[in-house]
């Protein structure tokens, strides 16, 4: 059949249909776009089809799963397609293999139910309803993780439709360059992928979790007594810190412990002996409690407050410079608001594998660190956009690399800062896979010459 007669298939929204300004908010909303025309895709030839209808009318295209990207012209463009997955959202587990498959479009919070309701674990970020799509190429981090790996270390297969519509499966097997790269690589770079598959551990039956808060005045002490406490805790173990912003905002401490109560409890003890804690709940529970418990809700359409993030990984605890950089953001972010500080702990799993065994470079670090400034009113954007910016270069003594699912488009020549010295092997799958540029981004991989 020629080219003239390809239509576009699935949930189609035109700008200007009903449905459109729906179908355009995004979890943030400074990311919003127009785009000309949205496909929500019921079937992986919907976006074959797509694909195929863009190029021939020389359109931008995007691919959308859970909406939460957090840079603008990512997961929309003005005049552009968004191909948007979300409608896909088959989960099969099979208890034989230890495997899942799922449709991309699923949020991570209904795969973690799913699996957990059976007894089985899938690893999670922060939140419940971003997608599984954009999560696994990025690589995918989270409290589980010093016990599963990444998201995307649990990886085996997936299917992918390229620049030319065809629909690519990939696996040890078969295109096992486009299964390194999509570990670890990012989303939006090679294809739009429309299904995985993952090996999944088998959950246990309880487990602990904990929420520890101190006051603001404290962070130092507590931050500094996690760096070195966190990384080196039980790989059972998963913490999340948080430092909000001076005005209004509070030290917190989240995470889970798989195993008992009391071993837990021990775990813990160098972290909770430090300040004055103001709530401390540490509860041993079922696992799916647990999760719902990790997971809080966390809507989707749409938050008042628009964001700028900014990332990297630490090999080494903060000197007391790094925390002066800290005090100044968190004295001029906005009060009461999300903005503030985030650690996650590392090691464990994800330093087994080494830095090129997946397209996820950053493995030897000791912690994650993001921060983000927040703003309501649109007037306040360029400030805080340059609050987060500024703090990076201040930070940059003391981080490496940075994580390509919490990207900063300040950033130049971001590509080794993404992905290390994978980057140019990136490159050439990506030369090998989408040799015209036709996945493209602020920040994406560009094909090797």
């Amino acid at each position: 059949m020629g080219t003239s007669g390809i239509k576009l298939t699935g949930r189609v929204i035109f700008k200007g249909d009903p449905g459109y300004e729906a179908a355009r908010k995004n979890w943030d909303p400074h990311t919003d776009r127009f785009p000309k025309v949205f496909v929500f895709a019921q079937k992986t030839q919907d976006v074959a089809n797509a694909i195929r209808w863009a190029r021939k009318n020389n359109v931008p295209i995007r691919p959308r799963s859970g909406r939460h990207a957090l840079e603008p012209n990512l997961s929309q463009v003005n005049g552009g397609i968004v191909i948007d997955v979300s409608d896909l959202r088959k989960i099969q587990l099979n208890k034989n293999s230890g495997t899942v498959v799922v449709g991309t479009g699923n949020r991570v919070g209904r795969i973690v139910d799913t699996l957990a309701r059976q007894g089985y674990i899938a690893p999670f970020g922060d939140s419940p309803t971003v997608g599984i799509g954009g999560i696994t190429p990025g690589g995918g981090i989270g409290p589980l993780q010093r016990t599963t790996g990444l998201i995307s270390d649990n990886l085996i297969e997936l299917k992918m439709v390229d620049a030319k519509g065809r629909i690519l499966r990939a696996n040890h097997k078969q295109n096992a360059d486009l299964l390194w790269a999509s570990r670890g690589g990012g989303g939006g770079n090679f294809g739009i992928y429309t299904e995985y598959k993952f090996r999944v551990l088998k959950a246990p039956a309880k487990a602990t979790v904990f929420r520890v808060t101190w006051p603001w005045e404290q962070f130092e002490k507590v931050v500094k007594k996690w760096q070195v406490w966190a990384p080196n805790a039980s790989t059972k173990l998963g913490s999340e810190l948080n430092v909000g912003p001076k005005k209004g905002g509070n030290v917190s401490m989240l995470g889970l412990y798989l195993g008992s109560k009391n071993e837990a409890m021990k775990q813990l003890e160098p972290i909770l002996s430090v300040g004055k804690p103001t709530q401390q709940i540490i509860r041993y529970i079922p696992y799916r409690e647990a999760t719902k418990f990790l997971l809080a809700p966390d809507p989707v359409l749409t938050q008042k407050y628009s964001n700028q993030f900014s990332s990297g990984f630490s090999r080494r605890p903060f000197p007391n410079k790094a925390y002066k950089v800290m005090r100044e953001f968190l004295e001029k972010t906005e009060g009461g608001t999300p903005a503030g500080f985030f650690f996650l702990n590392w090691g464990g799993a994800i330093g087994r594998l080494s830095p090129k065994a997946t397209a996820f470079y950053w493995r030897n670090a000791k912690f994650y660190v993001e921060w983000n400034s927040s703003w309501v009113k649109p007037s306040h954007a360029a400030k805080n956009i340059a609050l987060a910016r500024n703090t990076r270069k201040k930070l940059q003594p003391y981080i490496v690399g940075s994580y390509i699912n919490v990207p900063d488009q300040g950033i130049k020549n971001s590509g080794s800062v993404y992905y290390g010295k994978n980057y140019g092997r990136l490159k050439k799958i990506k030369a090998k896979y989408d040799p015209n540029n036709v996945f493209n981004n602020p920040q994406s991989i560009p094909p090797a010459n």
